[in-house]
């Protein structure tokens, strides 16, 4: 690595692609990340996501289709494949690896600050947490990556090149509105820093109406359906999501995004996108990233709304901390470096991969610091002690599965398909109820005994979800209940169980 580090030579143009390494590094990502995605189990999202990936539409209440189309794909084509399905967001994070030293190289970095960015983007804790399981996220960061990457040339070059901005801008959107966001920032930054002829041009607004062309029917979608995503806004912001934090915390998190070992990284891009005059025409991306953090802080962001800017600002760092590597003890600031990129790696894998036996889990911080680890565990338990409860009632009788949360819900749908489909009023499963009403019994997991006594003649204990492995998540302990005897129309419950969070 160190013979690496001094081979290399910022230029004013870009210089030769590092072609070879950057593809290498990538590739390793993605290897890493698809070696590890059959352990474990599903997360709560990826459930929701198969279900969703079975009642396509052109949106819903909580997010817009890409990532359920996506589910659905990788489920058609390798059924209960739980790695097939993860497949994507393995590669998604292989390319992000890439983008990011194709980032570098336009800002001027050689080879080794093309490797250095895109190594330190390879270890990042976001990368590899978001890399292991399919969701928006790990989408949502390989279309930041490669709007970023888009946008930067655009305002260099102009012209056609905005076309493609327009397009990829567009997909973006077709997975999470947060990438309007990004763009907005930045035009902002440009109105602000410059430069300001790019938006002169008419390419600018031509991709800017085909990226709304690409968005266009989830748009029109959220518009014929009362714009659900944002009274979801609200509610995350209220603290509703299991991954949202105080607002307290926002900053600090921006902190470990990526390793605390390597903010000094992309600080030091931070400053040279706002101060040199070598990277002048993309000083936007400074702006935008101070906007959007304010922005999030103030909204009730979750801290992971940045992580889409980290590759933008690790790209411009990677050249002025080769630059602190080659001044005075060279060697040892290299041996530093490397140390960093190793010690992050190993830390950011074992909180953000399953790499410690599931047996073993619940007695390691892994689960309180990555919320996701520990809501892979005991789904086919949680479907199995279902299916108990429901062998309990008359083999004839309508029963139908009622849960809490869409997690709860998928569960059931993946592992006990007999039962299905399980019924909840949480996000877009909502839409998909209410049950029949000629069902009146119900298998009930994560809902209050109160409220279910109000619609039910008789409400009793079946039993308590166990994962097996004492692992305190969202479903341990969690009672299962058998409510017969329904006295309150299905079309009068249903409203009470709707919510967005």
């Amino acid at each position: 690595m160190s013979a690496v580090l001094e081979a290399d030579r910022g230029t004013a143009a870009p210089p030769p692609v590092a072609t070879g390494p950057l593809v290498g590094l990538g590739a390793a990502v993605t290897l890493l990340l698809l070696a590890v995605a059959g352990r474990y189990g599903y997360s709560r999202d990826e459930l929701y996501f198969l279900r969703a990936g079975r009642e396509l539409a052109l949106g819903y209440v909580d997010q817009p289709p890409l990532t359920p189309l996506v589910a659905r794909a990788m489920d058609g084509l390798f059924p209960g494949s739980l790695t097939a399905l993860r497949t994507p967001s393995a590669l998604a994070s292989g390319l992000v690896v890439v983008l990011t030293g194709l980032l570098a190289r336009e800002f001027g970095a050689g080879r080794a600050g093309q490797l250095l960015a895109a190594a330190c983007t390879a270890v990042s804790s976001i990368l590899l947490i978001a890399g292991h399981l399919l969701s928006t996220t790990s989408l949502d960061l390989l279309a930041w990556t490669a709007l970023s990457w888009l946008l930067v040339r655009s305002l260099r070059d102009g012209g056609r090149i905005w076309l493609a901005t327009g397009v990829v801008a567009g997909l973006a959107l077709q997975n999470k509105v947060q990438p309007a966001l990004l763009v907005g920032a930045v035009v902002l930054g440009v109105l602000v820093a410059g430069p300001r002829p790019a938006l002169r041009s008419p390419w600018p607004w031509l991709g800017g109406l085909v990226a709304l062309a690409v968005w266009a029917p989830n748009v029109a979608w959220q518009a014929a359906n009362g714009w659900p995503q944002l009274e979801l806004a609200e509610a995350i912001a209220a603290g509703s999501s299991g991954t949202s934090e105080p607002w307290y915390l926002f900053l600090p998190f921006q902190l470990v995004l990526v390793s605390p070992l390597l903010v000094p990284v992309w600080a030091a891009g931070l400053a040279r996108l706002a101060r040199d005059p070598a990277l002048r025409t993309w000083r936007s991306f400074a702006v935008a990233y101070a906007v959007l953090a304010a922005l999030f802080l103030v909204t009730g962001g979750k801290p992971y709304y940045l992580a889409g800017l980290y590759p933008v600002l690790l790209a411009a760092g990677a050249t002025p901390v080769l630059a602190w590597v080659r001044r005075g003890a060279g060697r040892l600031r290299a041996g530093l470096l490397v140390a960093a990129l190793a010690l992050s790696l190993a830390i950011d894998a074992t909180l953000g991969l399953p790499l410690i036996p599931v047996d073993r889990l619940a007695g390691t911080p892994v689960p309180d610091i990555n919320y996701d680890a520990g809501e892979t565990v005991g789904w086919p338990r949680f479907a199995a002690a279902v299916e108990r409860a429901r062998d309990e009632l008359p083999a004839g009788e309508r029963v139908v599965v009622l849960t809490g949360n869409y997690g709860q819900a998928g569960a059931v749908d993946r592992f006990a398909p007999r039962l299905g489909p399980a019924y909840s009023g949480h996000n877009a499963y909502g839409d998909w109820g209410p049950p029949p009403e000629d069902a009146d019994a119900a298998v009930v997991v994560g809902l209050p005994r109160a409220d279910l006594e109000r619609w039910f003649g008789s409400v009793t204990a079946a039993g308590r979800i166990d994962n097996g492995v004492g692992l305190d998540n969202e479903e341990q302990g969690e009672p299962v209940w058998l409510a017969t005897g329904r006295q309150v129309p299905w079309s009068q419950i249903w409203p009470e169980l709707r919510r967005l969070g």
